[in-house]
């Protein structure tokens, strides 16, 4: 693949910071489209499809963080001057053509864009027809960039696919591609790795685990919940699970002052067999397979584990391997937790909110992977390259 000149990328996204900003209002009228068309029940998925001018200053934000990063391709990740004489250099190399299928959120399209593309990768947009409107202003405006720069608008374009089409995609085309990243539920990553012809890097569900320790400080678990539940439903990094030593000092009063907190917030409450005895008022978890649940709304459970390690156990056989957090002020606990809980990022003493590329110092990001090749976790710029190796000889021939 033909490798850009850093500064001419530069420039594309230079060019794209000052497009987006001169047709704010073409943007909102095309989500406006959008949002009037939208006749789904799914909070969290209209909320993902809203775009307003302070999403249009993080889409900026995220071209102007990208463009000022250094840049990933061709960089020497190795040498070696073999016996033979040979010389092996290692350096990092586009992936080549990604396809990214996504729901919903607009801003997924600056995002996995400008990533790719500083990268030096081609990128195929496939985001969900309820965002159609909103998704192709923006590749259009992700046109004029490259154009201005005379360069070639197939490196983004926006597939505009049913899922017939894009089963028919994958079946005949995916071999065409090097990568697909699937940003979505469960059953759109089955779908893709049913249906794929090559690798599929998943952008997990969240169904993120929180773990109250007999050593915890309690206005610290009562605080970071909040947060992690509350703050943001729609994002996959939310709260949806609560475990809760039963040994913590004033156990079942502590339990019921945070039930009530969260049913002042809005959130409903199910509880397991232990916890029901004395929050009788919340409904029980009738069937375990909840606790499989990503629920991307204003719903967690709450349930009762005796130990750090029974807290690992849940976790590990429920979670969707992308975030878990442990409260507490026992190290010892808290070491074991975060080397034997197996999700992408661990926490102690945090909101599972933090969970994302611009606040884990990445940048903006194309998904949290929570597959573990070939990366886990943000994938930021520096994570959307490959590697090739250049072997330098006079003749040699292998004996």
């Amino acid at each position: 693949m033909k490798l850009i000149p850093t500064d001419i990328k530069n420039n594309v996204l230079g060019c794209m910071i000052r497009i987006l900003d001169e047709n704010r209002e073409e943007i909102l009228e095309a989500n406006k489209k959008d949002l009037e068309l939208f006749k789904g029940e799914d909070q969290a998925l209209y909320d993902r499809l809203v775009i307003n001018d302070a999403k249009i200053n993080g889409m900026i934000e995220a071209i102007t963080e990208v463009k000022a990063q250094a840049d990933p391709v061709n960089r020497e990740i190795s040498s070696k001057k073999l016996d033979n004489g040979l010389e092996v250099i290692n350096k990092t190399a586009p992936f080549g053509t990604i396809l990214i299928i996504y729901e919903s959120r607009p801003d997924v399209t600056i995002e996995a864009a400008v990533l790719a593309f500083k990268a030096n990768n081609k990128i195929l947009l496939k985001g969900g027809k309820e965002a159609f409107h909103s998704n192709k202003v923006l590749v259009d405006l992700w046109h004029r960039a490259l154009r201005e720069n005379g360069l070639s608008t197939d490196f983004i374009e926006m597939l505009t696919l049913n899922r017939e089409q894009t089963q028919e995609f994958l079946i005949h085309k995916s071999s065409e591609l090097d990568l697909i990243v699937p940003r979505g539920g469960e059953r759109l990553i089955a779908f893709v790795k049913q249906n794929a012809q090559c690798p599929v890097l998943v952008s997990g569900r969240g169904n993120n685990f929180l773990y109250v320790d007999e050593d915890a400080s309690w206005q610290k678990s009562v605080e970071v919940i909040l947060n992690a539940k509350t703050h943001k439903i729609s994002a996959c990094n939310a709260l949806d699970k609560i475990l809760i030593n039963p040994n913590i000092e004033d156990y079942q009063d502590k339990v019921k002052e945070l039930s009530n907190l969260l049913e002042d917030r809005g959130v409903e409450v199910l509880v397991d067999t232990e916890v029901k005895t004395f929050l009788t008022h919340q409904d029980i978890i009738k069937d375990k397979s909840v606790w499989d649940e990503e629920f991307l709304a204003m719903k967690c459970c709450i349930g009762e584990v005796n130990s750090v390690k029974d807290a690992i156990q849940k976790i590990n056989d429920h979670s969707g391997g992308h975030s878990a957090t442990i409260m507490t002020e026992n190290s010892d606990s808290a070491d074991l937790f975060m080397e034997q809980v197996d999700c992408a990022a661990v926490y102690k003493n945090a909101s599972t909110r933090f969970t994302d590329g611009g606040q884990m110092g990445v940048g903006a990001e194309l998904a949290i992977s929570t597959d573990k090749l070939h990366h886990r976790g943000p994938l930021g710029l520096d994570q959307l390259v490959s590697n090739k190796y250049y072997v330098y000889g006079d003749g040699q021939v292998r004996v």
